[in-house]
C-alpha cells in the first residue's frame, strides 16, 4: 500500500467512452427485490455526467461505458430488463472534535423502522486523500442492512487539520468517530465497530482498543511494520523477476540500511547503504527495484539524503517500526481479516503467519483469502511486461464483509478460502 509518493485509490478509475443516448444516471443506490444492489457515485476521474457503478458481486465501471450492464431511468436503474428501485437512505451530516480538530462525517442508515439490533460500522479508509463521503464503499455496506458512518480523515475533504499517517493520531480520530456515530444512532443499533481498508488495517484495530468496539473487519491490510512492508515488496519484486537468493539477500541488506536511516532521522546508516550500493553496481535489475521507499533512497546521493531525505520520505509522522501484532494482542473483539492472495502493494506472507498465530493462541480471528487478487481485492489481467490492469472487485468480498459484520456468514463467497477453523 502506498505510504507516501502518492496516495492509494481503492477503486482505480475506468476509462470512460462517450455517453450513450439515455437519461443521465443519478447518484445513489438501487436494489433488486432479491437484495442485490448497485451503487452509482460521482468520481473525479470519470467525466460528468457519467458515474462509477459498483455491483454487490464486484463488477464495476463507468455508466458511460457502452458495455455497462445497466441503463438509467429517472427514478430507477434497469438491469437485465428489470427495474432496480432507488434506496432512500437516511443520511445525517455531522461534525465532531478529535484532538482539537474539527472532523466532518455522515451517518448513513437503511430505510424503514429503527432497528435496535442493526450493526453500526465506522469506515476507516486507507492512505488516500480523497473523501469517502458520497463514495461507493459506504453505500455498498449500508445496502446490506448496516448503519455506516463515513468521515473525512484530518487534512482531507472537509475535515480540518494536517494530513498525516501517524497511526496513533488516526486511531484517536477513528475512536472519536465511533463515539460520534454511537451518539447519533442511539437506540437504533446493536453492535458497533470498524471496517479498515489497506492502511486502515493498522488504524482500525488500535482504535478498537480505545473505543471498546464490538468488532473489527479489515480488508487487504498488513500485520507488519512499514519497514517490513518495504522489505517484503522488494522481495516480491525480485522473485517475480525470477531472480535468486543473492538478490533476496541484497534487498534484505538494503532494507536494513534504509531502516537505520529512517529510525535515526537520517543521521546514521550511510556506511551500510554505501556497501549495498557497491554490491549492486553493474546489476541491471538493481536500477528498477522499488519497494515502498528503499529503491528511491538507494538512488539518491548521501548528500541529498542528508539534506532532503527526511523532508521527502519521512514527512508524514509514520511510525516506521509500528508493532501491529502488539495492537492485535490487546484486541479482544472479534476480528475479520481478508487477504488478497497476489497483493503487490501489501505482500501477505508476514501478515498471514501473524494472524494464524493469533488464532492458534485463542484470539477470535477469522482469516479469509481470495486467490488471484491484488490490493483492493481486485481481480486483474497481466500484460506481457508484468504490469497489471484491475478488472473488478472479486465476487464475494463485499458480501462477506456485510455478512460477517451481521454475524450471518454462511455459504460460499466467490472463491474465498477460509484459513482459520470455524
Amino acid at each position: 500500500m502506498k505510504i507516501f509518493f502518492g496516495s492509494l485509490v481503492l477503486f482505480a478509475a475506468f476509462a470512460a467512452v462517450p455517453a450513450q443516448a439515455q437519461p443521465a444516471c443519478q447518484p445513489g443506490t438501487y436494489a433488486a427485490p432479491d437484495g442485490d444492489f448497485v451503487v452509482l457515485a460521482e468520481l473525479p476521474t470519470i467525466p460528468a455526467p457519467a458515474l462509477r457503478y459498483l455491483f454487490r458481486d464486484g463488477r464495476r465501471g463507468a455508466t458511460s461505458d457502452g458495455a455497462a450492464p445497466l441503463a438509467c431511468g429517472t427514478e430507477d436503474v434497469m438491469v437485465q430488463g428489470k427495474a432496480w428501485k432507488h434506496v432512500a437512505f437516511h443520511e445525517t451530516p455531522a461534525t465532531f472534535d478529535s484532538v482539537g480538530t474539527k472532523m466532518t462525517g455522515v451517518l448513513i442508515e437503511p430505510p424503514g423502522a429503527p432497528d435496535a439490533g442493526r450493526p453500526l460500522v465506522v469506515m476507516v479508509h486507507g492512505s488516500e486523500r480523497t473523501s469517502p463521503i458520497g463514495g461507493v464503499y459506504g453505500y455498498a455496506m449500508a445496502a446490506q442492512g448496516l448503519s455506516v458512518f463515513v468521515y473525512d480523515k484530518r487534512g482531507t475533504g472537509a475535515s480540518d487539520g494536517e494530513y498525516t499517517q501517524n497511526f496513533e493520531l488516526l486511531a484517536e480520530d477513528a475512536a472519536n468517530a465511533l463515539g460520534q456515530a454511537r451518539g447519533m444512532a442511539a437506540g437504533r443499533f446493536g453492535r458497533a465497530g470498524f471496517f479498515g481498508g489497506s492502511q486502515g488495517g493498522w488504524v482500525a484495530p488500535l482504535a478498537a482498543t480505545r473505543a471498546k468496539a464490538d468488532f473489527v473487519a479489515v480488508g487487504f491490510g498488513l500485520v507488519a511494520s512499514p519497514i517490513e512492508e518495504d522489505r517484503e515488496q522488494m522481495v516480491s519484486e525480485v522473485r517475480a523477476a525470477g531472480l535468486g537468493e543473492e538478490a533476496v539477500a541484497w534487498v534484505n541488506r538494503l532494507s536494513q540500511a534504509t531502516a537505520t536511516l529512517l529510525l535515526s532521522d537520517f543521521r546514521t546508516g550511510y556506511d551500510a547503504l554505501d556497501a549495498v550500493r557497491a554490491d549492486m553496481a553493474g546489476k541491471p535489475w538493481a536500477a528498477t527495484i522499488e519497494g515502498e521507499y528503499s529503491g528511491a533512497i538507494a538512488r539518491m546521493t548521501n548528500d541529498d539524503l542528508k539534506r532532503i531525505g527526511r523532508a521527502r520520505v519521512d514527512n508524514l509522522e509514520l511510525i516506521w517500526d509500528y508493532d501491529a501484532v502488539a495492537a492485535l494482542r490487546k484486541l479482544d473483539a472479534p476480528l475479520l481479516w481478508v487477504l488478497a492472495g497476489e497483493d503487490r502493494e501489501a505482500p501477505i506472507q508476514t501478515t498471514r503467519a501473524a494472524l494464524l498465530g493469533l488464532a492458534r493462541d485463542g484470539k477470535p480471528v477469522d482469516v479469509y483469502l481470495f486467490p488471484d487478487t491484488d490490493h483492493g481485492m481486485v481481480e486483474f489481467t497481466t500484460a506481457a511486461d508484468g504490469s497489471r490492469r484491475a478488472t473488478r472487485i472479486t465476487d464475494g468480498y463485499l458480501k462477506l464483509l456485510g455478512d460477517w459484520i451481521k454475524r450471518d456468514v454462511r455459504g460460499v463467497y466467490g472463491r474465498a478460502e477460509r484459513l482459520t477453523p470455524r
